[in-house]
């Protein structure tokens, strides 16, 4: 099964840059009400995902005052500590993988072989895929049980 059939491409896919600040990531995922987003760096490589745990474990850690958006805008996102890692695929991964991947990922990024993000497949596609595959198998028993 090729997984990009799946793929949500980059063009529709929110993301920030690692020069951003705070408040810029802040003001994306709201927007867009997400609660974790890709970054990328200058060249279009994935570097990491920030969620929103690790902005306020952030803001926290570093004691800004989350309420102060002059504040956030001198932060770089990358002053922020990331808890997890979504590790992205390949273009070519198989189920397999992006199951591996999906257990404790909202999305799973995936590059291209050199590296640049061209997209993610989230949970739900992969759980509807799945399901799917699991009706048929179930119509398949159906069919056989009744043909004995």
């Amino acid at each position: 099964m090729n997984i990009l059939f799946f793929l949500t491409p980059k063009s529709d896919v929110a993301y920030i840059f690692e020069d951003e600040t705070l408040r810029q990531t802040v003001e994306k995922m709201e927007h867009r009400k997400f609660s974790c987003i890709p970054i990328l760096n200058k060249e279009g490589q994935y570097t990491g995902t920030i969620s929103e745990g690790d902005l306020l474990w952030g803001i926290k850690l570093l004691n800004i005052n989350s309420t102060d958006l002059k504040e956030m805008e001198n932060i770089s996102i990358m002053a922020i500590p990331r808890r997890a890692t979504y590790k992205p695929v390949h273009a070519d991964a198989d189920m397999e993988d992006l199951l591996d991947r999906a257990i404790n990922q909202n999305y799973v990024p995936v590059v291209d072989d050199k590296g640049s993000f061209i997209g993610i497949i989230t949970r739900k596609e992969i759980i509807k895929y799945c399901y799917k595959e699991m009706k048929k198998l179930s119509a398949l028993h159906e069919k056989q049980d009744t043909s004995k």
